[in-house]
C-alpha cells in the first residue's frame, strides 16, 4: 500500500511538471478568417496561369487523399491508444494508472488535439449537421466511444477522458486540502440540477436562434486552443479560482455535456456492486468526491466511475462487509 501511495505521488508530481511545460509552450492555432486586401482591379488569368492552375489541382487530387489518410490514421491511432489506456486503467482499478490516464487526456486530447465532446455536438445532432465521416473519423470514434461507454459503465468519459475534467482532478491532487470548501449535502443535492438547466437553456437558445457560438460562454473547453476573448478569459479565470475551493465545481454543477451523459447514464448496464451492509454504512458516501452516493443508493447520473468507492469496496481491511465476514469466520473457527 505504501508503494502505491509513493507511486501515486510521483505520478501526480510528474503530471504537474508536464502540465506546466505544456502551458508555457506556445500553441499554434489555425486562423479561420484572414483579412485580405480587396482587389479593385482584378486581372484576367493568362493561358499559362490556367495551365499551371490545372497542374496544381491535378497534383492536389493525387497527393491530397494520401496526406489526408495518413493524418486521419494517426489521429485515430492516437485517440484509440488514449481511450484504450483509459479503459484499461478503469478495469484495473489502479490509482497510479488513473493518474497516467488523466495526464494523457490533458496533454493529448486537450492541448495537443483540443478534442472534447461539446454541447455543439448536441446542436449538430439536433439539426443533423454532422461532419462527413471521411472528414473526421477520430471525431466519430470519440463520440461513439463516449456514448457506448456511458451505456456500459456510466459517465466514464467525464471521470477519465474529458481533458478539462482530467485537469481539475489533477488540480485536486496538488492543491492543499485545507483550502477545500464542501457544500452542505442539502445544497449539493440541489446544485447538481443546475447543469441540466444550462443544457436546456442552451438547446432552446440554439433552436430559436441557430447560434452555436453560445458554447464559448458555457464551456471552458476552448482554453486548450487559447482562442478566447477578454470576457471568456475572465470567466475561465473565475471558474478555475472557484475550482481551487470547490472541487470539480464545473463538472458537478455546470457542465452541459455532463448533464446529457447523466441522462444517458440511466441506461447504464454494469453498475457498481453494493453489499447488504451498504444500507447503513456511510464510509463510501463520505469518500465520494462527486456527491454520487446517497446512503445505499448510487446516483448514476452523478457518478463518474472514479474508482474511489470501488477500491474501498474491495478493501478487505477497511470495508465493513469484509470485516464482518472475517469476524464471523473467526468465531466459526473457534472450538
Amino acid at each position: 500500500m505504501i508503494g502505491v501511495t509513493v507511486l501515486t505521488r510521483y505520478v501526480v508530481a510528474s503530471s504537474v511538471w508536464v502540465l506546466l511545460l505544456v502551458l508555457v509552450t506556445p500553441v499554434s492555432v489555425p486562423t479561420v478568417l484572414m483579412a485580405q486586401p480587396a482587389s479593385t482591379d482584378p486581372q484576367p488569368l493568362s493561358l499559362d496561369d490556367l495551365a499551371a492552375l490545372d497542374a496544381l489541382l491535378e497534383q492536389d487530387a493525387e497527393d491530397g487523399p494520401t496526406e489526408f489518410d495518413r493524418g486521419a490514421v494517426l489521429d485515430v491511432a492516437g485517440l484509440g491508444l488514449v481511450l484504450a489506456f483509459a479503459v484499461f486503467s478503469f478495469l484495473k482499478k489502479s490509482e497510479p494508472l488513473k493518474m497516467v490516464s488523466l495526464v494523457l487526456s490533458v496533454v493529448y486530447l486537450g492541448f495537443t488535439k483540443a478534442s472534447l465532446v461539446s454541447v455543439v455536438d448536441v446542436f449538430g445532432a439536433l439539426r443533423w449537421r454532422l461532419p462527413a465521416f471521411q472528414d473526421g473519423p477520430a471525431y466519430y470514434l470519440l463520440i461513439v466511444f463516449t456514448l457506448a461507454s456511458t451505456v456500459l459503465w456510466g459517465r466514464l468519459y467525464c471521470g477519465r477522458i474529458c481533458a478539462f475534467g482530467a485537469l481539475t482532478q489533477l488540480m485536486d491532487r496538488v492543491l492543499p486540502a485545507r483550502l477545500r470548501i464542501e457544500p452542505p449535502a442539502w445544497l449539493d443535492r440541489r446544485l447538481v440540477y443546475l447543469k441540466y438547466v444550462v443544457l436546456g437553456v442552451a438547446v432552446l437558445y440554439f433552436l430559436s436562434s441557430g447560434d452555436t457560438l453560445v458554447y464559448r460562454y458555457i464551456e471552458p473547453f476552448w482554453m486548450f486552443t487559447r482562442s478566447g476573448d477578454a470576457v471568456m478569459w475572465a470567466l475561465l479565470t473565475t471558474l478555475l479560482l472557484a475550482t481551487v475551493f470547490v472541487r470539480n465545481v464545473y463538472c458537478r454543477y455546470l457542465c452541459s455535456v455532463g448533464a446529457g451523459l447523466g441522462l444517458l447514464s440511466n441506461l447504464t448496464v454494469f453498475r457498481i456492486k453494493r453489499w447488504g451492509e451498504c444500507d447503513t454504512c456511510k464510509l463510501c458516501e463520505k469518500t465520494c468526491e462527486w456527491g454520487a452516493i446517497d446512503g445505499p443508493k448510487i446516483l448514476m447520473s452523478e457518478c463518474v466511475r472514479c474508482d474511489d468507492c470501488e477500491r474501498l469496496y474491495a478493501d478487505e481491511d477497511k470495508c465493513p462487509h469484509w470485516l464482518i465476514e472475517k469476524r464471523a469466520a473467526g468465531r466459526a473457527a473457534k472450538p
